[in-house]
Parts: structure tokens; sequence; C-alpha cells
């Protein structure tokens, strides 16, 4: 699973979903569709944190998905790390335009 493109598209729905909220006049319709859309970059930014267990299981994968060879474990565990990363960087940089 790529997480950068999960927190992509869930920044992306809530930058649409504000959008929207604009061109509607009802107050309360536009209250439920901004608490939406926080609650969309919250779930981004849970997604994108890097915690050890995430980080763990990611690595497990990028082993498996390269035949599970020996000796690798530390360049799994870099690349795991980059990703959060940089999922993390992206749902704080562009949840603060959304």
């Amino acid at each position: 699973m790529d997480h950068k493109q999960v927190v992509h598209h869930l920044l992306t729905k809530a930058k649409k979903y504000r959008h929207f909220a604009q061109w509607i006049g009802d107050q309360e319709t536009v209250r439920r569709i901004l608490a939406l859309t926080d609650e969309l970059k919250q779930r981004a930014r849970d997604i994108a944190k890097p915690e050890e267990a995430k980080i763990r299981n990611r690595a497990r994968e990028i082993w498996e998905e390269n035949g599970r060879p020996a000796g690798r474990d530390e360049e799994f565990w870099f690349q795991a790390e980059r990703e959060f990363r940089e999922a993390e960087d992206l749902a704080n940089r562009k949840g603060e335009d959304v």
C-alpha cells in the first residue's frame, strides 16, 4: 500500500468538498461539509504518522514484495520510514492548503 497516494487522495477529496461548500447557501450543510473536510485531513495525518508498528509492517511488505531476500532488512526498514516521512510531509503541507 502506498501511504503517500492514500494521503493525497484524502486531501484532494477534502479540498474538493471545501470548494463545493462555497456554493451552498445553507449554513448547517456548510458546517457539516467543513467538519468532514477536517475529519479527512486528520485521517490523512493519522495514516501518514510514522509509528514503529506501521513501519515494521510496511518493511515486511517490501521484504515480501522483493522475494524475501536475506540481509536487506535495514534497507527495507529505511525505505518504509522514508515512505511514511514523505506521506507525513505531504499531509502536513497539503493539509494546510485545504
